[in-house]
């Protein structure tokens, strides 16, 4: 492991790029003042430290993004020891300062965070209150998204909206329009969340005190975040006298708000189908997935047995064919399978049987090769004491496929599924709707939901493999899911 600074200096995508990268090269005293910053990095290893825990894995391979002087990267060295640690930064003069802190025990490199030039896969991948600075975050999350690992986690911090609100509020007080920037709200960083990882962002709240207006002025040069705002205009000496003043008045501290996010690659290639309620048609949906993407198939608890022959001998019969080259579905059976046709916790409970978690576990077998997971009814039924269908959705980290009924009532149904679903942090890779077309139902649930429809699968009289191949046209490639 060397501790050489690598990489050609990458070229500004804008001049504004190019002036936040100089001022935080020329911030001499940013260890002095960086207090929150130090914070923060504190906070998002704390919050790594957990998830990984939470995994069980101890990764080998780290990459962090904005680096800085170094406040994350220390943590990091300390936290894993054994990794592989790289760290970047888009400033040359932040960089040499990491090397001096950390010598040969981390590797440093030249990158800008929303342009990565380098080949993955990363166990993890971080960045303290580096999103802020970057054009397009969301973008570059997508990208840094595509570096992890299977089951890799991405870790960052960013500011929020209400950052130095008081500040802001001497600003207008003055008639002076606030030159610092306007971050997004939880609403916002809920769309920043990169497909198909899942996770949330969450929320906390620092206030930092100054002796005066332009000290906390000062206190933003010495951290290299004095760049103003793209639509700011200078401000006289007269007026930021007049706002500092104003400033000084309510306080002289300035809140910072804060979002942590931890977002979780799935392990493997695959989807969780579930649906909004039984008998809306997730095992016909599953069998048309599994034969549109030559998938693999896992039904983990099947209840119902005495009324009829199970779901996976159902989807092996529909999804089998000529396009799967006379090898048959294969089916990864039951982890659990009940005659009574009642939740599987009470189906279990009739036979005098509990459900044993630790058979839950996601089948890692052909690991990019889609896996179809079939539920049992919808997110809130229970399958123990303490576990709903919605935990092992969490647990498995899969994105979901939601199956509802296309007619009257579908609506809001559906909608609250996808809301527990996003609560939960979980990612929807679309909507599938069963039954006679509703273009209107269709279009609502698009907008409100902000979801994609992936089909609306016709009501059918009989069902057959022919059929089921003759619907499984209308689903999208495996491609158009996997990174949609």
């Amino acid at each position: 492991m060397t501790g050489s600074l690598t990489g050609e200096t990458p070229q500004p995508a804008t001049l504004r790029q190019a002036h936040i990268r100089d001022r935080f090269d020329g911030a001499q005293g940013y260890d002095g003042a960086a207090t929150l910053q130090r914070v923060a990095a504190r906070t998002l290893a704390d919050d790594l430290a957990l998830t990984m825990a939470e995994r069980a894995h101890t990764p080998l391979r780290v990459l962090e993004i904005g680096c800085g002087t170094g406040f994350l990267s220390v943590q990091l060295c300390a936290l894993w020891p054994q990794a592989h640690i790289l760290a970047t930064d888009y400033a040359p003069q932040m960089l040499e300062r990491v090397r001096a802190r950390l010598g040969a025990r981390v590797d440093v490199r030249l990158m800008d965070a929303a342009r990565p030039d380098i080949g993955g896969p990363f166990d993890v991948i971080c960045g303290n209150l580096v999103l802020q600075w970057l054009d397009n975050p969301a973008e570059a999350l997508n990208r840094l998204t595509g570096l992890l690992a299977p089951g890799g986690v991405l870790a960052v911090s960013t500011l929020r909206a209400g950052t130095f609100a008081e500040w802001q509020t001497a600003c207008e007080q003055e008639g002076q329009r606030p030159a610092t920037p306007a971050y997004p709200d939880m609403a916002a960083l809920a769309r920043w969340v990169p497909y198909p990882c899942q996770g949330v962002w969450r929320a906390e709240r620092c206030v930092q005190a100054f002796g005066t207006g332009l000290d906390f002025v000062r206190h933003l040069k010495a951290t290299g975040a004095n760049t103003p705002r793209a639509d700011a205009s200078g401000m006289s000496a007269g007026a930021l006298r007049r706002v500092a003043t104003r400033f000084e008045e309510s306080g002289a501290a300035v809140t910072w708000e804060l979002a942590y996010g931890c977002f979780r690659r799935p392990a493997r290639a695959g989807v969780f189908v579930t649906g909004t309620d039984t008998g809306v048609g997730k095992t016909l949906v599953s069998a048309c997935l599994v034969r549109r993407w030559q998938a693999l198939y896992w039904k983990p608890l099947q209840s119902g047995l005495a009324d009829e022959e199970g779901d996976t001998p159902t989807v092996s019969r529909l999804a089998g064919g000529e396009s799967t080259q006379g090898q048959g579905v294969r089916c990864f059976p039951p982890a659990g399978a009940y005659q009574a046709s009642l939740s599987p916790e009470a189906a279990a409970r009739a036979e005098g049987v509990t459900i044993d978690p630790a058979l839950l576990a996601l089948p890692m077998e052909a690991p990019q090769q889609p896996l179809v997971v079939e539920g049992a009814g919808g997110l809130m039924v229970p399958v123990t004491d303490e576990i709903m269908m919605v935990d092992l959705a969490q647990r498995w980290g899969l994105p979901v496929v939601l199956v509802a009924r296309s007619g009257l009532g579908t609506l809001n149904h559906t909608l609250l599924s996808l809301e527990a679903l996003r609560a939960r942090g979980i990612a929807v890779a679309g909507v599938v709707l069963n039954g006679p077309p509703n273009p209107e139902n269709s279009r609502t649930i698009a907008d409100k939901g902000k979801v994609r429809i992936l089909a609306e699968i016709p009501h059918e009289a009989g069902l057959d493999a022919p059929t089921v191949e003759r619907l499984a046209a209308l689903l999208p490639a495996w491609s158009e899911i996997a990174g949609a």
